[in-house]
């Protein structure tokens, strides 16, 4: 594995040219804007409607080529003009373009958003109209993303739409279950979303229901449009009950002619795939069909690392939630290291501490998930194996973990501009193997092992004061353990309590301060990895008691239940895992579409209702 490392002097002297050169620039802007509103070598007034604005023509030619043409040009403008007449924009519109000529700044709100960038369009100010498309990227919300997505396309504001169709597709199902804009969708945009790879659906049961969703709204104008629509669907991953009982028999398919003949074709193909009890071994079936093909997850699950039976694992992992399988990344590959911590921060994955077999680390190393390299930064400043790490405002904490000799209560925070690590407050207990989670702005951490006993404590941290402060233990003592947060909830899930591993799990109320039990998992695990993904708690890999383990399991908040998934393809414990969302190259981390598992009615993968 190659490392690149960072030159912390070379940053320190750009970062000191910047800031010269912005004082530099921001007393150029002063003078700039005092000498203008002294009235001092205005050359030209811009008049809108009864009101004007002294300025310099150099220095609006400066900000927009509209303005160097027309003040150059003779043709447009009397070179001895002395007062402009602009109709296009309004008076206030026109003050802040004068200011941003001449200050670089400009005060942008939702209420002259619009009309600034339109301004800012129609005079090529290209800064002010990057600025108007950053803050309405902002105030993306299910309610206004689709307006905005049209309203960017309009002035070809490519990056906006993007990052508006983006936010569109990433949050599908609250925008179509509660936005205006969507119910008057047109028909062809309609499809291209519901026909889109990209359409952030946990089933196609969902898709099915938001095409309902928008014809309800006019059943007469719109049923013509269900055939159509219904073939932008992957029908073919409809179980075969859902497709006869609820697509078929729907009233605006049953006695729709132009459906009929696409169900047919797609009560055929359900038919074969039920056929077999293995759908994998269908001889000539083509499992590159549109029918069959997953959608593209939204998040990529990563896992690093971990104990394979007798040996530390360098193999990266990755689920594909939408086709529930686990690949091996075959272009990179991260150090030999367990018991170790892994958190994303900007983006990048940070491998904290661990242990690998003989030595353990206080080393930092770095994945660049879209460049595919590593990176080293700055080591802590103790050796910390079975560590727990989280990110808060910013920065990484590493807390509790042993060196080789001591379980440690100290605990170190991470700050990334300066490559540096510094100590906080320590904690009241040493811990190793705990866990830590993020809570309305404190760090949770929970049980571990003090090296004499395993412990059901558990205390947070306050960053503003720099305090630990102990909350009311759990109901079992819990090494191995793994926390997290869901829903302003804390998880204490599974572990070694000194006897035996569990599958237990425990909930943390913080009004009532108290710990209740939860639905237990399926498998007693220890040392394994958790994360959240599709609003889903996924548990994976560990120790059962026995032997090192591969199974997987994901819990369903609504139902209360846990569900199988897909076995990791390397066992492992000590392991650790992320999620990352919005990478632009996420296909090189899934399976690619025409090789993806095929799954029949038969399948035991738990689909939520809609």
């Amino acid at each position: 594995m190659e490392f690149k490392y960072s030159d912390n002097d070379q940053l320190s002297v750009s970062s000191t040219r910047e800031k010269i050169q912005e004082e530099v620039f921001n007393a150029k802007c002063r003078v700039l804007t005092e000498i203008r509103e002294c009235g001092q070598l205005c050359d030209v007034q811009i008049r809108v409607g009864e009101e004007s604005f002294p300025t310099h023509r150099v220095i609006l030619s400066a900000s927009s080529p509209y303005f160097r043409a027309m003040f150059t040009n003779s043709q447009f403008v009397d070179p001895n003009q002395q007062v402009i007449q602009l109709e296009q924009v309004s008076a206030d519109t026109i003050r802040s373009i004068i200011r941003y000529a001449y200050t670089q700044q400009c005060d942008i709100s939702t209420e002259n958003v619009e009309s600034l960038l339109v301004a800012a369009d129609y005079f090529n100010i290209v800064g002010l109209l990057s600025e108007c498309c950053q803050f309405l990227a902002s105030q993306l919300s299910a309610e206004n993303c689709i307006g905005i997505e049209k309203f960017a396309s309009w002035y070809a504001c490519s990056e906006l739409e993007q990052i508006a169709h983006n936010f569109f597709m990433e949050n599908f199902v609250e925008i179509y279950r509660t936005s205006e804009e969507f119910l008057h969708l047109e028909p062809e945009n309609l499809c291209r979303v519901i026909a889109s790879d990209d359409l952030n659906v946990k089933s196609e049961e969902i898709a099915f229901d938001a095409i309902i969703h928008w014809v309800d709204f006019d059943p007469i104008g719109r049923t013509c449009y269900m055939a159509k629509l219904l073939g932008c669907l992957r029908l073919g991953l409809f179980s075969t009950y859902f497709f006869v009982e609820k697509v078929k028999e729907h009233r605006y398919v049953k006695d729709n002619t132009a459906c009929r003949p696409l169900i047919i074709e797609t009560l055929k193909f359900l038919c074969d795939l039920d056929r077999y009890a293995d759908a994998r071994s269908l001889g000539n079936f083509d499992i590159s069909s549109c029918m069959l093909t997953p959608r593209m997850p939204h998040g990529i699950l990563f896992v690093f690392g971990g104990w394979n039976v007798n040996s530390p694992t360098n193999i990266i992992e990755t689920y594909d939630i939408r086709s529930d399988s686990w690949m091996s990344c075959q272009t990179a590959e991260s150090d030999y290291r367990a018991y170790h911590g892994t958190c994303v921060l900007d983006g990048l994955i940070y491998i904290i501490g661990g242990f690998d077999g003989m030595e353990y680390f206080n080393s930092v190393i770095c994945f660049d998930p879209v460049k595919q390299i590593w990176l080293e930064v700055a080591p802590m400043y103790s050796k910390r194996c079975y560590v727990s790490a989280v990110i808060l405002g910013g920065h990484i904490y590493a807390m509790g973990g042993s060196d080789g000799h001591t379980r440690q209560s100290t605990a170190e925070r991470y700050d990334k501009n300066r490559n540096q690590w510094s100590f906080i407050q320590p904690m009241h207990q040493q811990r190793s193997d705990a866990s830590a989670t993020i809570l309305d702005g404190n760090i949770y951490i929970c049980g571990g092992f003090d090296g004499v006993t395993i412990l059901n404590s558990a205390e947070f941290y306050t960053p503003e004061i720099d305090q630990w402060t102990l909350i009311t233990p759990m109901l079992t003592p819990r090494s191995g353990i793994r926390v997290l947060t869901y829903k302003n909830t804390i998880y204490a899930i599974g572990g070694f309590n000194g006897v035996i591993r569990l599958n237990t799990i425990e909930r943390y109320n913080e009004k009532s301060k108290a710990w209740e039990p939860g639905p237990e998992m399926s498998t007693a695990r220890s040392n394994f990895a958790i994360e959240i993904l599709d609003d889903t708690i996924y548990a994976m890999g560990g120790f059962n008691g026995h032997s090192t383990i591969s199974s997987v399991e994901y819990f369903d908040i609504d139902n209360e239940q846990w569900y199988g998934a897909a076995d990791l393809n390397v066992r492992r414990s000590a392991l650790s895992a992320c999620v990352l969302k919005g990478l632009p190259n996420a296909k090189s981390y899934v399976p690619s579409r025409s090789r993806v598992p095929i799954m029949d009615a038969s399948d035991t993968v738990h689909l939520k209702d809609t």
